[in-house]
């Protein structure tokens, strides 16, 4: 098989989450366990960093990878899901996995494969790890795919866990409360290894609490740690100003990811990095540089990502209620004559919670992603009505997106948002 029909394979034989939704789950770690014995358990032959959390997980790998990488280690960095190539998901020091790797990987796999019939996460997780394991990386950066208890990064020992937060997303699979889906993601912690949660409720933090007990694992609160004083954009960067509640030591630091919420991911970042420093060369200067170069360093794309001045054009992958919520924040903090919102769901999103949210004083331009799981237009044009968003509907991205820049006027803001999926269709992206 050539590149094109080798993902062709990946994409139409094994079940595919983002085409079909929960059925492509597999709620048990069996067949990442097989495929890594298969292979000779790549997934004990590196060293990792475990990330999961309901947003920000993604943000918070490649800042993390960023780091390691700018501080001299080889770093391997595995997120999902992808916006343009699906060797997004498998990065080895900011470079996407070889063409041929992929080709080669599939070809070596596919009868066992076919034996027991993996997810395409499942089978492309291991492809990671047998990756990392070639090319011997100094450390791994995975990204937990959903949950993480039964979520097939699941088989790593890794030399941190980090959850970055608990909100409402994949209620279907995870559980429908807080504590439920603590309970899921918390299944990360393991035996003796450090832990460090990003942001909790109370009920969360009892959770992950009695989880570390019970894995007598070190456990490390990020906003116990560090105080956020002042968030500032300057300069196309965002400036954040943090005191360490310890020894009331401030820090100020520059990073080029620009949405008012990637100061508690930083925050995250920085207390990992430090639970990480007595076993890591970590220097203060190759932070600083690799935070206010993580975009060019991991090529991460879609956080409040500015792909156009006049009209201000941004790109922002928030698709749940917590992350909608932070993108709203952010609207208001910004200065624009009128604002035009570009917007598509997939089905098993809480829509109306979401719809809810989203500013009156826009025109939307609603849409839908080429994925089967994607809400048609006319739907979510319907529904919108019930909470008061006026626009019209396109049946594809770059149309409604064509749509919002004909209207606007240079002054006016355009926000693309709702989806991953949708953000990863918008031709402007580099």
């Amino acid at each position: 098989m050539n590149y094109e029909q080798t993902i062709h394979y990946l994409y139409n034989k094994l079940p595919l989450f983002s085409n079909i939704g929960i059925k492509a789950y597999k709620a048990d770690l069996n067949n990442t366990i097989a495929l890594c014995n298969y292979l000779g358990n790549p997934e004990q032959k590196i060293k990792t960093v475990h990330i999961a959390g309901t947003n920000g997980k993604g943000s918070t790998s490649h800042i993390l990878a960023a780091v390691f990488q700018k501080c001299g280690y080889k770093t391997g960095l595995y997120t999902s899901p992808h916006l343009k190539d699906f060797r997004e998901r498998i990065k080895l020091d900011g470079e996407m996995i070889p063409h041929d790797y992929v080709i080669d990987f599939v070809e070596k796999i596919k009868a066992f494969s076919e034996k027991i019939n993996p997810s395409f996460f499942e089978l492309t997780f291991v492809m990671a790890l047998e990756y990392f394991t070639t090319q011997k990386v100094d450390i791994a950066i995975i990204e937990t795919g959903l949950g993480g208890r039964l979520d097939s990064t699941n088989v790593i020992t890794p030399e941190v866990s980090v959850i970055t937060n608990i909100g409402f997303d994949h209620i279907d699979i995870l559980g429908d409360t807080l504590a439920k889906i603590a309970v899921e993601k918390a299944g990360i912690i393991k035996h003796e290894i450090p832990v460090v949660i990003g942001g909790t409720t109370p009920e969360t933090k009892t959770i992950f609490r009695e989880k570390a007990r019970e894995k007598n694992a070190p456990i490390f609160f990020a906003e116990e740690k560090y105080k956020i004083i002042t968030v500032t954009p300057i300069n196309e960067l965002l400036q954040v100003e943090m005191v360490h509640n310890d020894n009331t030591q401030t820090n100020t630091y520059s990073l080029d990811l620009t949405g008012f919420y990637q100061a508690k991911n930083l925050r995250t970042v920085i207390t990992t990095i430090d639970v990480l420093k007595n076993k890591y060369l970590l220097q203060q200067e190759n932070i600083q540089y690799a935070l206010s170069n993580v975009k060019n360093i991991t090529g991460l794309h879609g956080r409040w990502e500015v792909i156009q001045k006049k009209p201000l054009v941004v790109l922002d992958v928030a698709h749940n209620v917590d992350g909608i919520q932070q993108l709203t924040n952010q609207i208001k903090s910004t200065s624009y004559k009128k604002l035009h919102i570009v917007f598509g769901m997939v089905k098993d999103k809480e829509i109306e919670k979401v719809l809810k949210l989203l500013p009156k004083n826009a025109s939307y331009y609603f849409t839908k992603a080429q994925t089967p799981r994607a809400l048609s237009e006319n739907e979510l044009w319907q529904r919108a009505q019930n909470f008061n968003l006026n626009g019209s509907s396109y049946d594809e991205v770059n149309k409604a997106l064509k749509a919002a820049i004909d209207n606007a006027s240079e002054e006016d803001m355009i926000i693309v948002c709702g989806s991953v999926f949708v953000v990863g269709e918008v031709n402007l992206i580099a």
